[in-house]
């Protein structure tokens, strides 16, 4: 049975997640209970803000793509037993290059759609440089991947800030000492268009962009040429090489790809949700869009099923720390919980088959 097969077979694996989902959020609730909250509160605004409306699906959907493409550069890298953490600086990069693509006059004129897709298409090209930094320092200076992605990540979330900060780079004019460092808006002809065709349905066309993305990244891992290549690059580099493989290439490569969904993410954030650049604007995507990659053990559904859940989970916290009065923490150590829980049950997942001869 093929990989792919295997990741969609449902069975204890599935079982085991589920219930590990099930007894972090029973945790969960029993945090609220003992901090003397309102339980019941607390899960009526969680399931308001998760699902409880078409706008509230929505928003949950946004931010599961977002999550998506960013745990799909990482199983991508991670089929070359490369690990990109980077994911927040490429979305950055890729939201200042959007930005900056969808403020600049020519391309709000363009037609059929050219003027939201060109700038996606600059973030998503910001993302692959970015990260093929990484992979260039890794080939030329022997620099570790995770060391290379991590720190351009905070230099990218500094260039957001730089860029904010400066009327000659992005940051609206100042009218008052009181306008906010932030660039204009974005023209209306460079957003995404949104699939419900008004903002009560605010789902835009990301959505089944990034699906035909992760059909794509499966394709490429488990029936191409390129994904062998990748997974006998990472199992064992020196025999790689000599059969012939490019080894550098195919890691600078990897990164490039990967680069560019974390790139595109921004993009979607930008264009799709946000339409002006903050500081701060990527709110953790990258790093929420790791665990999803992490969590997932290299299977594109896993990656899809962890960035659903975790979109949903974190519409709810948001409306169930607004209405409900959680405090942030909570939310996050509920949140840390699952992901504690998940990994659990991802080394039982792997006993599990190791002994079913599956591994």
């Amino acid at each position: 049975m093929t990989t792919w097969a295997r990741s969609l077979r449902p069975g204890p694996a599935l079982g085991i997640s589920v219930l590990a989902v099930l007894g972090a959020l029973l945790a969960g609730t029993l945090l609220v209970a003992l901090l003397g909250m309102n339980v019941k509160d607390a899960v009526a605004a969680f399931a308001d803000g998760a699902w409880g409306s078409p706008y509230a699906v929505a928003a949950s959907l946004n931010r599961a793509l977002v999550l998506m493409l960013v745990g799909l550069g990482f199983v991508l890298a991670e089929r070359a037993n490369l690990t990109n953490v980077g994911g927040e600086g490429q979305i950055a990069v890729g939201g200042i290059a959007a930005t900056a693509l969808a403020l600049w006059h020519p391309v709000a004129a363009l037609p059929f759609g050219l003027a939201w897709v060109l700038p996606m298409l600059g973030a998503a090209l910001a993302g692959a440089l970015w990260a093929g930094i990484a992979g260039v320092l890794k080939v030329k200076a022997g620099t570790n991947e995770v060391i290379g992605t991590l720190l351009l990540s905070f230099i990218a979330i500094w260039m957001v800030y730089g860029s904010v900060q400066s009327e000659q780079l992005l940051r609206r004019p100042m009218t008052t000492s009181a306008t906010l460092p932030e660039s204009l808006e974005i023209p209306d002809p460079t957003r995404m268009p949104l699939l419900g065709g008004d903002a009560s349905m605010p789902l835009h066309a990301g959505l089944p962009i990034g699906i035909v993305l992760a059909v794509l990244v499966a394709v490429v891992l488990t029936r191409t040429v390129l994904g062998v290549q990748l997974r006998a690059a990472g199992l064992n580099p020196r025999a790689a090489r000599r059969a012939g493989m490019p080894i550098a290439a195919l890691t600078v490569g990897v990164l490039c790809a990967a680069g560019a969904l974390g790139g595109l993410a921004g993009a979607c954030m930008l264009q799709g949700e946000q339409y002006t650049l903050k500081a701060g604007f990527s709110s953790g995507y990258g790093f929420d869009g790791l665990v999803v990659g992490l969590l997932a053990r290299g299977s594109v559904p896993g990656v899809i099923a962890g960035a659903l859940m975790f979109g949903f989970l974190r519409s709810g916290g948001i409306n169930m720390e607004m209405v409900a009065q959680v405090p942030t923490a909570l939310v996050v150590v509920i949140q840390g919980l699952i992901i504690v829980t998940l990994a659990g049950a991802a080394l039982a997942i792997q006993r599990l088959e190791a002994r079913r001869g599956l591994a």
